[in-house]
């Protein structure tokens, strides 16, 4: 045991020869005697009852003990080396290796430390160690019934750690809950949501709630539908450092689509709750109470917040005053009320999310509730012109006069601010970002018909307002709806204009660069691009980028010559950086819309974008760099090869030094890159693909050049790592991580390598359907990477490209004849297995086309029977799961539908593509294949969601 001390001591020591020394250790007894060394590992994680307790609850005692968890957990359930990465339940780990003694030695030694552990960091590593010993036991057929049995009896402990660690247990391994009566369960979870000791407690048990009723089948939601009641009454009696914690699990549940339901006869009490917790709050005391009326402060809370048949207050509701106060007025400050603001804003975010999380899992059944809606709808309005407020300093002058002074020297800052840097904004640090992107949420969710009327309510009188962030506000509202109610707005778009066009003669600059968001308002925007504040004009141009991405062709071009001459002014050297990098992304949109017509402007434009490359080398000119560089390639396409044959060297060479460099500043000798220059290799990839199909052929050449990086990026693993929990069972999000669930398993993924590598996999596609059968040579390097892209489950966007290059390299193939069997078989055999077990019918319709396009290559006389009848098969096997989904929906209660109609209506159309797919694959094979009767047979089994799409949402 002293030796496994030391050992462990050494893994924790700052001399990495110790550490490294150490791990070889740790690695020769695992190999040697893994069971001893893996008991020794719990030996010294138990404290024994008759220590003293000074050892126990020493800093260094309790690191080991809890060292030596972590430890434990992570030797347990490694994969073993020569065998498969991949994250499945059934890979081999030096759990499955143990002896049965083994196994039972380890369990009860851990029960034992659990129960006489006094640590809470401690206890909570023995928690989280023991639930994934009883997971990986559960997995493998192995009940634990020890486990459970104390778990049960230490939810009704004396001692509150122990409850806390008994609800933690059941958090993390809702199994041991699921073989017991409802009723049982539900009286054990609700007397610890009751506890009247702990707050940890009440926390452990309401996460347990969450993870025993996320776990159970609709029929078995129903029979603990009491339990929610006893979950929402945790949150009113909350301190306000402890309310955010508690909502955010909640709303664990509620976003769920398969739990949310069992909110619904809750929703109007939490209507009642969530308004003191979402709305500013006024320090109007309200009406004097009386016997009659114990609350009339609530009360008028109540009414103005909602009216009677369910809409929005109106925004002049009362005495003449609007439902919006900004600022709110001032009150005297007072010891702690900066950490009490703080606790303020956390729980106000978490009780929105709340709201809108149950509004995007179940919209149909939070829109028969009255007034659910018009609280969202205002709590985001409210929010979002609650910009950039300035606290009133001392000084000699009044409140008023120091207000003032504050907005003119914040706007001036402000005015003066880098734009490509929100950093940089005073205000953005106050900037309702939370709140704008709530409203876009709902009105995604709600749709036009539902949201629209509430939030238009509003928006006319906040256009009218004196407080510039009010009108900020609304217009704000106007563009972030957009999106979610499109069709009905489109259908408003005039009386929409017709508020926005005053806007830009607003006063304020922040007004004004907000009025960009409409194609229709060329002759009002066009000279915005000249106005005399750079950020004006820097938005201006800005906005040209929505109007070039919605407006046809043809009603860009009389307004090119303004549009550029204007932009090629903010181009002058004495703009600021910001501004010409704006200006360059601009151009880029301009030319890609304005395509061959853009040839009259190529003589200005390309040489300024190569001077900026030729010259911009200073941190400070990277991203203008990077902007330059994709105006050139969206130029070069535009204006055809012909064009710009005449400058196609120099910009090649150019991106050569650029390549060049990138890849000398990462070799280990240099260090790593610029941290500021982390755009230039997404920049770099995809220019090589415009000047790619700019040059066409003629771009043979340089493919040696351009390949072996995109072959190296395509190659990329999912760089992936198992989350712990904290002590308070949060996951603990690594930066630049994205936390998913696997399998039940929180998984951190790198997000950079996998965006890397479906980028490279796009421009895969670009450069493989330019070049045609020039890219043949490529096809032996590529093929081994796409097929196996097929399966790649963390980025759709990598699956998606394999699906299309796949037949676009067959192509290449045959025109150049290095088709083989055996590079057919590689294709052809993965394809089937893949399209036998997909469950995404969006991705299954990508995998047919990709079968059926690449029979086609090939021919289907070139295919083995043994393929195709495996084909046939999987279909067969797709159309039963199929059949077998809409049966299932067409059993559902009419109210059901109703809640899950947009997502009934998404899933039913991406089927019934699926199905389209099908059954041009069939027909390629045989137009009277009898598959095809049963393809249209299921198509009319659905839902027909196409008859419910009659609201125009």
């Amino acid at each position: 045991m002293t030796v496994i001390k030391q050992i462990l001591s050494n893994l924790i020591c700052n001399d990495n020869e110790l550490r490294s020394s150490a791990e070889s250790a740790v690695n020769e007894k695992l190999a040697e005697t893994p069971d001893v060394y893996l008991l020794a590992l719990v030996q010294l994680a138990r404290t024994e009852p008759d220590e003293v307790s000074w050892i126990s609850i020493s800093c260094i005692a309790t690191q080991m003990r809890s060292f030596s968890l972590v430890l434990l957990r992570r030797i347990l359930f490694r994969a073993l080396p020569n065998t498969s990465s991949t994250l499945r339940s059934t890979r081999i780990t030096l759990y499955d290796h143990l002896s049965e003694p083994t196994r039972t030695a380890l369990e009860r030694a851990l029960l034992s430390a659990l129960s006489h552990e006094p640590a809470t960091s401690v206890r909570s590593k023995l928690a989280d160690t023991i639930t994934d010993l009883a997971s990986a036991s559960f997995e493998r057929g192995r009940p634990w019934l020890a486990l459970q049995a104390q778990s049960f009896s230490a939810a009704h402990d004396t001692d509150p750690r122990q409850r806390e660690s008994a609800y933690r247990i059941f958090s993390n391994a809702p199994a041991l809950m699921g073989d017991q009566q409802v009723d049982a369960i539900v009286r054990v979870l609700q007397r610890g949501l009751q506890d009247p000791e702990s707050l940890e407690v009440r926390h452990a048990a309401l996460r347990a709630s969450v993870a025993y009723l996320s776990s159970i089948s609709p029929q078995t939601q129903a029979q603990a539908q009491a339990l929610v009641f006893y979950m929402l009454d945790t949150l009113p009696s909350l301190p306000p450092s402890r309310a955010p914690t508690f909502i955010q699990t909640v709303t664990t549940l509620a976003s769920s689509p398969s739990a949310a339901h069992v909110f619904a006869p809750h929703l109007p009490a939490l209507l009642n709750y969530l308004p003191s917790l979402i709305l500013p709050q006024c320090n109007d005391p309200g009406p004097t109470p009386t016997v009659g009326r114990p609350f009339p402060a609530s009360e008028t809370s109540s009414s103005n917040s909602v009216q009677s048949n369910g809409g929005p207050s109106t925004p002049t509701q009362g005495a003449g005053r609007s439902v919006f106060v900004f600022p709110p007025a001032a009150k005297p400050p007072q010891a702690g009320d900066n950490l009490d603001h703080e606790y303020e804003q956390e729980t106000r975010k978490a009780a929105l999310e709340l709201l809108v999380s149950l509004t995007e899992a179940r919209p149909g059944m939070v829109k028969r509730v009255e007034g659910w809606i018009a609280l969202g709808v205002r709590a985001c309005l409210e929010g979002m012109g609650e910009i950039g407020e300035c606290e009133e300093g001392g000084g000699g002058q009044g409140p008023g006069l120091r207000k003032i002074d504050e907005e003119e020297q914040d706007l001036q800052v402000w005015l003066n601010s880098d734009l490509s840097q929100p950093s940089d904004d005073p205000t953005d640090e106050f900037y309702p970002h939370v709140f704008e992107e709530a409203l876009d949420r709902l009105a995604c969710a709600l749709g036009g018909r539902a949201l629209l009327p509430h939030a238009f309510q509003y928006i006319p009188g906040m256009l009218k307002s004196h407080e510039w962030r009010i009108r900020h506000a609304a217009l704000m509202a106007i563009a972030v709806v957009g999106e979610g109610t499109h069709k009905v707005m489109a259908n408003e778009l005039t009386n929409v204009v017709g508020l926005i066009l005053p806007m830009f003669r607003d006063p304020h600059p922040r007004e004004l660069l907000q009025g960009q968001f409409h194609s229709e308002i060329f002759s009002v925007l066009i000279p915005a691009l000249e106005d005399p504040e750079p950020r004006v004009h820097a938005h201006a141009a800005s906005a040209f980028i929505n109007v070039c991405e919605g407006v046809e062709r043809q009603h860009m071009l009389p307004y090119l010559d303004a549009i550029i001459h204007r932009l090629l002014a903010m181009l002058q050297p004495t703009s600021r950086g910001w501004v010409q990098e704006q200006a360059v992304t601009t151009l880029a949109m301009v030319a890609d819309v304005s395509e061959d017509t853009f040839r009259s402007y190529y003589s200005s434009i390309m040489p300024l974008m190569l001077n900026v490359l030729r010259n911009a080398h200073g941190p400070e000119h990277h991203k203008l760099r990077c902007k330059a560089m994709e105006c050139a390639g969206l130029i070069a396409i535009a204006v055809g090869r012909d064009t710009f044959r005449q400058d196609s060297q120099e910009f090649v060479n150019l991106l050569i030094q650029l390549q060049n460099y990138l890849l000398m500043s990462r070799l280990p000798q240099d260090g790593p890159m610029d941290p500021d220059d982390t755009m230039l290799p997404q920049y770099l990839s995809e220019t090589w693909a415009k000047v790619c199909q700019a040059m066409g052929p003629e771009f043979e050449p340089y493919l040696p050049i351009v390949m072996p990086p995109l072959l190296k990026s395509s190659s990329l693993k999912a760089d992936v790592s198992i989350l712990d929990s904290d002590d308070d069972g949060v996951i603990q999000e690594k930066d630049g991580y994205e936390t998913v669930d696997i399998e039940g398993q929180q998984v951190g993924i790198k997000t950079a390598s996998i965006e890397e590598k479906c980028r490279a996999f796009e421009m895969l596609v670009v450069h493989c359907s330019t070049m045609g059968v020039k890219f043949a040579p490529w096809l032996p390097q590529i093929l081994p990477l796409v097929v196996p892209g097929l399966t790649f489950i963390f980025h759709d966007g990598v699956r998606e490209a394999a699906a299309m290059l796949i037949p676009m390299l067959l192509v290449c193939g045959k025109k150049s004849g290095i088709l083989t069997s055996e590079i057919l078989d590689s294709v052809f055999m993965p394809l089937v297995t893949i399209i036998g077990s997909e469950d995404d019918p969006s991705f299954l319709a990508s995998l047919y086309k990709c079968f059926t396009d690449s029979t086609r290559v090939v021919g289907k006389e070139s295919l083995p029977s043994a393929i195709h009848d495996a084909l046939i098969t999987a279909t067969q096997n797709q159309l039963q799961m199929l059949a077998q989904k809409r049966k299932r929906r067409a059993e559902k209660s009419p109210r059901e539908l109703q809640e899950e109609k947009e997502d009934l209506m998404l899933v039913e159309e991406m089927e019934d593509v699926a199905f389209d797919e099908m059954g041009k694959m069939l027909q390629f094979f045989d137009n009277a294949h009898p598959l095809l009767f049963a393809i249209g047979s299921l198509k009319e089994l659905g839902l027909r969601t196409d008859l419910w799409n009659n609201e125009g949402d």
